[in-house]
């Protein structure tokens, strides 16, 4: 869930920005590109900057895909309440952990099969 416990928006709204999630696992920690550092030098800054500008556009499109999967898995289409109910809000605290657990899983197994490319044979 995002914090202050608002819901996720309708797949049909686009998100602008990265979402504050109120857990964040240690492997999305490490995976987010680094700041520059006053030691780089100015190519060095530029590609910094662009990796995270290409890692932050990645993580909103993989929060815009979950948003909209768990959308359409979760939500009565005719909406009752403006709240969630507590079936639905539980359905997509599990979606919302199960998208994100995966996706970690992919990433190792990506990670894993480019080191095995990477070495020498």
């Amino acid at each position: 869930f995002l914090e202050g416990g608002t819901a996720l928006p309708r797949p049909d709204q686009e998100v602008l920005h990265k979402p504050r999630f109120l857990h964040t696992t240690q492997t999305q920690t490490q995976t987010m590109a680094t700041p520059p550092n006053s030691n780089m030098s100015p190519a060095e800054k530029a590609k910094a900057f662009d990796m995270a500008q290409l890692e932050m556009e990645y993580r909103v499109d993989l929060y815009n895909a979950m948003t909209a999967s768990c959308f359409a898995k979760c939500m009565d289409t005719r909406y009752k309440e403006g709240d969630l109910n507590v079936g639905e809000n539980s359905c997509v605290d599990r979606c919302a952990a199960k998208y994100w657990q995966v996706t970690g899983i992919v990433g190792q197994m990506l990670g894993g099969m480019q080191q095995q490319q990477q070495q020498p044979r």
